[in-house]
């Protein structure tokens, strides 16, 4: 992830003309959070097929398996973590108490990943290629969503942002941890997708966790 960090950040930061002490704190945030919210999109297809055995021989919560892999994301991205804070120390730039807002902000990404698993994790029980599906939009939205730039360069395309869902959870944390407010719009977007969320993974888990074990 360093070494994605360092590379990365220098080459774009020439390729789109910005200042590198500007430019590489941004595209480090943005990309440690975003590597945390696609895992949650791109592994939540093996949640139950890669406990088959276990769920077919030891009675558990269901949940148990959603929360084990929410865990072990927010163990990776701790250890990812320590680069932000290399980067801080190199720059001498310093977020200040607005820093703090980065912490409910990481609970909603969570909170919504931990849901969204769950939803995605029923569906890919019975839907094998689902995680597939997932994985190619996933790519597809990395390069939609600001993460190795800025939203202000769309100019007249503001939408793009606007109604990108992901945008809003990236920078309910970025903003924070580069010492800057998350707009109102931000905070917004990401209550309404979490109620969304929590609503489409309550009804799928009540209608179908009876059949996840048929289904393996």
């Amino acid at each position: 992830m360093a070494i994605m960090v360092i590379a990365l950040g220098a080459l774009y930061a020439e390729l789109f003309n910005q200042p590198i002490d500007d430019f590489l704190p941004y595209f480090c945030v943005g990309l440690l959070v975003w590597t945390l919210i696609a895992s949650y999109m791109t592994e939540s297809g093996a949640l139950f097929t890669g406990s088959e055995s276990y769920i077919k021989q030891i009675s558990l919560p269901y949940t148990v398996y959603v929360y084990r892999s929410s865990w072990a994301k927010l163990i990776i991205f701790a250890h990812n973590f320590v680069i932000y804070f290399g980067v801080l120390l190199y720059f001498q730039i310093w977020p200040g108490a607005v820093g703090l807002l980065a912490i409910p902000g990481l609970l909603l990404i969570v909170l919504n990943g931990t849901a969204a698993s769950l939803t995605i994790g029923i569906v890919s029980a019975r839907f094998r290629d689902i995680p597939q599906l997932i994985a190619s939009v996933v790519q597809i939205l990395f390069f939609m969503t600001p993460v190795f730039w800025k939203p202000e360069s769309l100019r007249g395309y503001a939408y793009v942002t606007d109604f990108n869902p992901f945008f809003h959870l990236l920078e309910i944390v970025r903003a924070p941890l580069l010492g800057h407010f998350p707009t109102t719009a931000n905070y917004f977007a990401v209550l309404l997708l979490t109620l969304i969320n929590l609503v489409v993974a309550s009804v799928f888990f009540s209608r179908y966790r009876s059949r996840i074990a048929y289904w393996l």
